[in-house]
């Protein structure tokens, strides 16, 4: 199974696709201070 997680704040965004749980396939992150 594949999980799409997505986090957000004030400045940054971060997405991560998990594979069962436990395999991190790729993750990126954006910030606003870039």
């Amino acid at each position: 199974m594949l999980i799409l997680g997505i986090e957000t704040s004030c400045d940054e965004t971060a997405a991560a696709v998990v594979e069962d749980g436990r395999r991190v396939l790729a993750s990126r992150v954006h910030s606003q201070i870039d």
